[in-house]
C-alpha cells in the first residue's frame, strides 16, 4: 500500500509537471501572436498591437480567474463556489487546471486584436476582452467542455446525445476567435482608405514580413503545447496509472502532418490565382492547417491530417479574398481564414477522418454541426451587441486624425522605430544661418546623389580612394526615370512606384565637386534605369560646432 501510494504520487506529480510545462509553452504562443500581427501592420500601429496581446492576457487571466470560470461553472449547472478564488481548502488544486484553462481563453481572445488592427480604441478592445473572458468564452465551455479541461459534454450533449468532439479547440478557441474577430471587423467598418467609393480594394501591405514569419514559427513551436499537451503523458484513475504514448505519438504526427500541408495548400492555391506562392499565405497557411487539426488530431488518420491540413490551407486564399471583396470586411490580419473557416473545416471533418469513431457517421456529423452553429450563433451575437454599444457611444474607434497619424503615437505617445528621437524636445532654437552669409561666397559645395542601396559600400570606397571620405548616408525612397513595379499582400499586386534607394550627402571645400561627382557616378552606375542622380548645390557657410571655425575650415 505504502508503495503504490508513493508511485501514485509521483504519476501525479510527473502529471502536474506536464500540464505546467505545456502551459507555459501555450503562453509563449502570446509572443508568436505579438509578432505575426505586428508584422502585418503599418509602422505606425506596431506598438499599439504589442500593447494589445500585453493587455489581452494581463486583463483577461485576471477575469478568467475571478469571473469567467465560476461563470463556466454556472453555465454547466455547477455551483460558482467551485470557482479557484473561492479555493480555500489549502490543497489549492484547482489553480493548475485554472491555469491550464486560462492559456487556451486567452489565445481566443488575443485573435480578436488581428481583426480590428489599425482602427479600435485600446479601450474599446480591452473592454471586449473583458467580457470575453468574463462571459462569452465560458458560455462555449458550457456548450461543449464540461467545466474545465477537454471533457466532452455540455449542452451539445444534451441536445443531440452525442458528445461534440474538439480535442484542444479547435472550434472552441480558434474557431470561436476568427468568428469573434470577423464579427468585431464588420461592426467596426474597415481602416481609412481601405476601399475606393465604388468598392475597389486598395492594398494596404503590413510593414515586415519578417515579424510575421517568425511570429508563425513561433506559434507553430507553441501549438506542440496545445495539441500534443492535451495529451496527457500520463493517466491516473482509480483502477491504476496508465501511460498514454499512443495518443502522444498520434497526436504530434497529424498535427505535424496538417502543419506542413496548411502551408503547401495555401501556397499552391496562391499559386494558381496568382502566379506566384505568396509568402505571407504560406505562412498563413501553415496556421490553419494547425487550426484545422486541433480540434481532431487523437482520432484522426495519417491520411485524413493531410487531408484535413491541405483543405484548411487551401481555403484560406479563397476565403480572405471573399472577406474582402464580397463581404467589403478588413480583416487586417486575416483571423477569419486562418482560425474561423480552417476551425469550422477541422471540426466538420471528425466523422469523416477518424481512425476510431465510436458513434455513427450521421450522428458524428450532427453534434459537430449543431455545436458549430451554437458557438458561431452565441459568438457573433454576443460580439455584434458589445460593438455596437461602443460605436453607439462613440468608443470603438479611434478619431480620423488619429487613425491618419497612427495609433503608436494618439493611443500611446510613442513611436516603435523613431528615427531622429522625440521630436517634441525642446532645443535651443538652432543656429542662425542668415549671420553666417559671407561675401563672395564660401568656397563650399554640396554633393547630394541618391544610388541604389547595394552600391552604397563602391560608393564609400571610390570617394574614400579621393580623399573625400566624410559624408552623411540615409535610407529613402522615391521615383525619377526608373519604372514602376508590381509588390504583392496576400496575392493582391499593388503597384509600387517609390523606390528604396540610398541618398549621400558629401560637402566639400578643398577637393573639386566634379571629382566627387565623377567618382559617385563610376562607382554607383550599372547602365540600367534607377541607378540615380548626383546634385551639386553651393553652401553659403558652414561651422564646426566643436572648435567654432567657420567656412572651408569647418569642412
Amino acid at each position: 500500500m505504502i508503495l503504490q501510494s508513493d508511485i501514485t504520487a509521483v504519476a501525479q506529480a510527473v502529471s502536474d509537471t506536464w500540464i505546467l510545462t505545456v502551459t507555459f509553452l501555450i503562453f509563449f504562443m502570446h509572443a508568436g501572436f505579438a509578432m505575426l500581427e505586428s508584422g502585418q501592420v503599418r509602422s505606425k500601429n506596431v506598438a499599439n498591437q504589442l500593447t494589445k496581446n500585453l493587455l489581452t492576457w494581463s486583463v483577461g487571466v485576471v477575469v478568467f480567474f475571478v469571473i469567467g470560470v465560476g461563470l463556466a461553472n454556472v453555465f454547466s449547472g455547477q455551483p460558482f463556489s467551485n470557482a479557484p478564488f473561492l479555493d480555500t481548502g489549502g490543497a489549492f488544486s484547482q489553480y493548475i487546471s485554472w491555469l491550464y484553462g486560462a492559456v487556451f481563453a486567452m489565445t481566443a481572445a488575443t485573435i480578436v486584436s488581428g481583426a480590428v488592427a489599425g482602427r479600435a480604441r485600446l479601450r474599446a478592445y480591452v473592454t471586449y476582452t473583458f467580457l470575453l473572458a468574463a462571459v462569452i468564452y465560458p458560455m462555449v465551455l458550457a456548450m461543449t467542455w464540461t467545466g474545465q479541461g477537454t471533457e466532452s459534454g455540455g449542452l451539445v450533449e444534451v441536445i443531440t446525445g452525442t458528445p461534440f468532439a474538439d480535442f484542444a479547440g479547435g472550434m472552441i478557441v480558434h474557431g470561436l476567435g476568427g468568428i469573434a474577430g470577423l464579427t468585431a471587423a464588420w461592426v467596426l467598418g474597415p481602416r481609412m482608405d481601405k476601399y475606393d467609393r465604388d468598392g475597389t480594394v486598395n492594398v494596404i501591405p503590413g510593414h515586415s514580413m519578417t515579424f510575421a514569419v517568425l511570429g508563425t514559427l513561433m506559434l507553430a513551436f507553441g501549438w506542440y503545447g496545445f495539441n500534443v499537451g492535451t495529451a496527457s503523458g500520463i493517466n491516473i484513475t482509480d483502477s491504476g496509472i496508465t501511460a498514454n504514448s499512443g495518443v502522444l505519438g498520434q497526436v504530434a504526427m497529424t498535427t505535424t502532418l496538417a502543419m506542413a500541408m496548411g502551408a503547401v495548400g495555401a501556397g499552391a492555391v496562391s499559386l494558381l490565382k496568382n502566379n506566384k506562392v505568396d509568402t505571407l499565405y504560406v505562412a498563413n497557411g501553415l496556421l490553419a492547417g494547425l487550426v484545422g487539426i486541433t480540434a481532431i488530431p487523437n482520432t484522426t488518420t495519417w491520411w485524413g491530417a493531410i487531408l484535413v491540413g491541405s483543405l484548411a490551407g487551401a481555403q484560406l486564399p479563397i476565403v480572405f479574398e471573399f472577406v474582402e471583396k464580397t463581404l467589403k470586411i478588413d480583416d487586417v490580419c486575416a483571423v477569419f481564414p486562418v482560425h474561423g473557416s480552417a476551425g469550422v473545416l477541422g471540426a466538420l471533418a471528425y466523422p469523416f477522418v477518424a481512425s476510431d469513431l465510436g458513434p455513427s457517421i450521421g450522428e458524428a456529423f450532427i453534434a459537430q454541426f449543431v455545436g458549430v452553429v451554437m458557438i458561431t450563433l452565441w459568438t457573433v451575437s454576443a460580439t455584434a451587441l458589445i460593438w455596437a454599444v461602443l460605436k453607439a457611444v462613440g468608443q470603438a474607434r479611434v478619431a480620423e486624425d488619429h487613425e491618419r497619424e497612427g495609433l503608436d503615437i494618439s493611443e500611446h505617445g510613442v513611436e516603435t522605430y523613431p528615427e531622429f528621437g522625440d521630436a517634441n524636445v525642446a532645443t535651443d532654437g538652432g543656429v542662425k544661418t542668415h549671420d553666417l552669409r559671407t561675401d563672395g561666397g564660401s568656397g563650399i559645395e554640396m554633393v547630394t546623389a541618391i544610388v541604389r542601396p547595394d552600391k552604397l559600400g563602391e560608393v564609400k570606397q571610390s570617394l574614400a580612394e579621393i580623399e573625400a571620405p566624410s559624408l552623411t548616408v540615409t535610407n529613402v525612397s522615391g521615383r525619377g526615370s526608373q519604372p514602376a513595379k508590381k509588390g504583392q499582400w496576400r496575392g493582391e499586386e499593388y503597384t509600387v512606384d517609390l523606390h528604396q534607394k540610398v541618398k549621400i550627402e558629401c560637402v566639400v571645400a578643398d577637393i573639386p565637386a566634379d571629382d566627387v561627382v565623377q567618382a559617385i557616378a563610376d562607382a554607383a552606375g550599372t547602365g540600367e534605369p534607377g541607378d540615380g542622380k548626383v546634385f551639386v548645390m553651393p553652401v553659403e557657410d558652414a561651422l564646426q560646432i566643436r572648435t567654432g571655425k567657420r567656412g572651408p575650415e569647418a569642412v
